[in-house]
């Protein structure tokens, strides 16, 4: 098996070439699925949420309003790091236990885990290959503000409550720059999964 942690910024499109890896044959961990996991309703990191930040976050339904919630943490860092020391424990936890059961599945899979924070928290020791998905920050601003339907000034404060992309190369085992048009990007994904594959090859024989 090959745990490879797929990162970027925020609207770098790390998304998209997830599921460009899923098509060619990787299992996904996403994480933001893994904090909706953790969560939901009654959930230990859903108490914890609402025991710090009130129940004022809370959809009718008792679900955590994520937008609320983040226009909360993205202008405050402190409250930011915080939200963070709840969910991130209980989302690592969540996200071994599912690598063990694709393992058990299948031990020649190559592992894509989409893990926005993979290097601002420190754990690019827990995969085999760091995949960093590149855009200049403008294309950032650019991108969440049509995504978000968003104004320039909120989509700066969210970029700017994330380590700046550049300093994140120099962590990177692989570097695929989303710039070009998707066609583009597909080869590079292909180039990519090619070397992913001898990767894994290589790391079982090793192991």
């Amino acid at each position: 098996m090959l745990n490879v942690g797929l990162t970027g910024g925020i609207a770098s499109g790390k998304s998209t070439i997830a599921k460009m890896f899923v098509e060619r044959g990787a299992y996904l961990i996403d994480f933001d699925d893994l904090a909706h996991f953790v969560e939901e309703p009654d959930r230990p990191a859903w108490k914890a949420i609402v025991e710090n930040f009130g129940s004022d976050i809370l959809n009718k339904d008792r679900t955590i309003n994520r937008v609320e919630l983040g226009l909360i943490v993205f202008a405050d860092h402190e409250k930011l790091s915080l939200l963070n020391s709840i969910v991130h424990p209980v989302v690592f936890e969540e996200w071994k236990r599912r690598i063990e059961e694709i393992y058990e599945r299948d031990p020649c899979a190559v592992v894509i885990s989409d893990v926005p924070l993979l290097i601002e928290v420190g754990v690019q020791h827990l995969v085999d290959v760091v995949i960093l998905v590149y855009a200049s920050p403008e294309e950032q601003i650019q991108r969440l503000m049509s995504r978000n339907k968003c104004g320039r000034q909120e989509a700066t404060s969210r970029l700017e409550s994330q380590m700046p992309i550049d300093e994140k190369i120099p962590y990177a085992d692989i570097v695929i720059e989303n710039r070009g048009s998707q066609e583009m990007t597909r080869r590079v994904v292909d180039d990519v999964w090619k070397d992913l594959i001898q990767r894994e090859r290589k790391h079982r024989l090793n192991s």
